[in-house]
């Protein structure tokens, strides 16, 4: 995924100024895409400078006034382009996973924490998605964007349950290990 299409996305569900688009980023588009308050504005001007955007006329002009902007039909083709395009998947790349690899090499000191803190972090935010989950998608919002939407939610929450039962098996397995805790010499 590009910043530019998380913009466009973001865009189409509600026009919004740069401001606006960062606590969005923030709260729910960042759970999956995260961008800085500095890239969000950029590519809001290079999508502008390329035609995809506009801002929005100001209702009463005034110096240092925050634009809102607004995706172009240009912009919902290069996004519809985008969506129906084919990508292939993406290797999975975590430092946690080659910190434990050169443990093997190099010994175990301070990765049991470090695990537990993963572990903990990574509670927290299916807890978050669970929380979201109930509040915004009871029973009965079966409608397209609403089940699209949950899809994505439902993604968060599976992958959140796969790092925490993988973690949990992974500190007992760092239990079991003879004289964890030493560097290897």
């Amino acid at each position: 995924m590009s910043l530019p299409h998380a913009i466009l996305v973001a865009l189409l569900e509600k026009p919004s100024s740069g401001l606006e688009l960062t606590r969005r980023f923030d709260r729910s588009i960042g759970y999956f895409w995260s961008a800085t308050h500095q890239q969000i504005y950029r590519e809001l001007g290079k999508l502008e400078t390329n035609g995809l955007i506009r801002a929005l006329p100001a209702e009463q002009p005034a110096r240092g006034q925050k634009k809102s902007y607004e995706v172009l039909p240009a912009g919902r083709a290069e996004l519809a382009r985008w969506t129906a395009a084919s990508q292939d998947p993406k290797p999975h790349r975590d430092a946690l996973l080659l910190r434990l690899r050169a443990a093997a090499v190099v010994g175990t000191d301070g990765l049991e924490a470090d695990l537990r803190r993963h572990l903990r972090l990574h509670e927290q935010q299916l807890a978050e998605y669970e929380e979201i989950e109930q509040r915004d998608f009871p029973p009965g919002r079966d409608g397209t964007e609403d089940r699209l939407r949950h899809l994505v939610l439902r993604a968060g929450i599976d992958l959140e349950t796969f790092w925490t039962q993988w973690l949990r098996r992974a500190l007992t397995e760092f239990a079991d290990l003879p004289g964890h805790g030493h560097e290897r010499t």
